[in-house]
């Protein structure tokens, strides 16, 4: 009989519980006061039934004022409950009421003593229960809420701000680039669309569990039809975000693992043939020259180009014929340097580049030497014009630029020195953006071996 009364009384979450008689729980209220434990009410007050929901069942003070007011919104707070009782009769049982922070209710919660057969032993047990429920309550144990951490009870917003903050602290401290802290702010402001669109009640930020997650996901590919890449990039926030929740105690495990990546397909980017960077060149001169000096800067140097709106005329060197790329802007956080070839260098005299004062960033807002660098997209705004006029396919992009410098440069100077340019960590990496032709050499043809 000991090792019951033990299970039952360490094992709460999974005894025995079944629906209340209507009988009588629509017609009777506990004869314990609930109580309301805080600050500013006093112990004993009471609280009338309002409308029996079966084994859930819903209370508010005598005194007139709206359910939900009194309790806590977060972890704060102590939640409102009854003190548990022990019922004797046909059936024997132990029930007592708890605030439920998703329903904004009182909720009954009631486990069945009646696989004891004898009564002294289910008094017994009754009274362990009630001793272990009632330490439980105290120390702040909700019945209804899953998560065991401190701070479970936190209200999503607060949690959501929090981040928000953290995110934009660590860009000023310069932990995070600027493109990453935007893009997870960008990523906060989508699931935010998410929930009032869909009116997903999440209150607390326990709720922020694995069914809340795949629905997003869902979401984003069935309402939104977002490509597999796109929603494999929410979900790696996601993952991020969870983490974050975990390392700060709001959850106890994070709960996108588990969750699947989708298949992407292979990223339409091709390489620029020879007659398509000679057109884009000629085109460029006539009708836009400071961006065909972004252009070159990318063949010729392959700076990323988030970088390249980082990079000022001060780091540009005429004697060394070459650039420097800060270790604050570079995506390895390691300063490089890389050459830069003498058409370029022509070019940017020709625009009176050197003119300006070295703090000046190398591309303004009119992509033109000046004290604020071009915003994000501002390449790719003016390369799809270019796209648009000289009627190029979708997959000549701006970063097409880099895969066509690096070829050629592996083709001139080899793969080693084109990896050095890149500012790879292995030949690997520069390969990748080394396509294979998918035309046969002429040389293959007609190559005259030894056999």
């Amino acid at each position: 009989m000991e090792q019951l009364v033990a299970r039952q009384a360490h094992n709460l979450e999974v005894a025995c519980s079944s629906p209340a008689s209507a009988t009588k729980t629509t017609k009777e209220a506990p004869d314990d006061g609930a109580f309301l434990l805080s600050g500013d009410e006093t112990l004993g007050q009471k609280w009338d039934i309002v409308e029996p929901v079966g084994e859930d069942m819903v209370f508010s003070p005598t005194k007139k004022m709206p359910i939900g007011e009194d309790f806590p919104n977060s972890a704060n707070g102590i939640i409102g409950f009854t003190l548990p009782r022990l019922h004797t009769g046909k059936s024997w049982y132990v029930d007592f009421f708890s605030y439920d922070p998703v329903s904004n209710r009182m909720k009954r919660k009631k486990y069945m003593l009646d696989r004891t057969k004898k009564h002294s032993e289910r008094r017994i047990m009754g009274t362990l229960l009630i001793a272990q429920i009632t330490q439980r309550l105290l120390r702040g144990w909700n019945p209804w809420v899953r998560d065991d951490s401190t701070r479970h009870l936190t209200e999503f917003d607060e949690v959501v701000r929090k981040y928000c903050e953290y995110v934009t602290a660590m860009e000023t401290q310069g932990a995070l680039k600027h493109k990453t802290a935007y893009d997870y702010l960008s990523r906060v402001g989508t699931l935010t669309t998410y929930i009032q669109e869909c009116n997903v009640a999440i209150r607390y930020i326990y709720q922020f569990d694995r069914s809340f997650v795949v629905d997003y996901l869902d979401y984003l590919i069935l309402d939104k039809d977002v490509s597999a890449t796109t929603r494999n990039n929410h979900r790696t926030w996601l993952s991020t975000f969870g983490s974050w929740l975990v390392e700060r105690s709001y959850l106890s495990a994070n709960p996108v693992e588990g969750t699947h990546m989708l298949r992407e397909k292979e990223k339409r980017r091709d390489a620029l043939s020879a007659g398509a960077l000679a057109r884009m060149r000629v085109y460029l001169y006539n009708n836009n020259k400071p961006f065909l000096l972004a252009c070159m800067m990318e063949y010729y140097t392959f700076i990323r180009p988030d970088e390249l709106r980082h990079i000022r005329v001060g780091d540009v060197s005429v004697s060394e014929k070459e650039v420097r790329v800060p270790a604050e802007v570079s995506k390895n956080h390691k300063e490089r340097h890389v050459g830069i070839n003498s058409k370029v260098l022509q070019l940017m005299i020709e625009l009176r580049v050197f003119d300006a004062p070295s703090q000046y960033y190398l591309f303004g807002k009119e992509l033109k030497p000046g004290p604020e660098m071009t915003y994000l997209n501002r390449f790719r705004y003016e390369w799809k014009k270019m796209r648009q006029a000289l009627r190029w396919p979708a997959s000549y992009q701006f970063y097409s630029l880099k895969d066509s410098g690096i070829r050629d440069l592996a083709n001139a100077a080899g793969v080693v020195v084109a990896r050095d340019q890149a500012g790879h960590s292995d030949i690997a990496v520069t390969n990748r953006y080394l396509k294979r032709n998918s035309t046969i050499p002429e040389s293959v043809k007609e190559f005259d071996g030894s056999l």
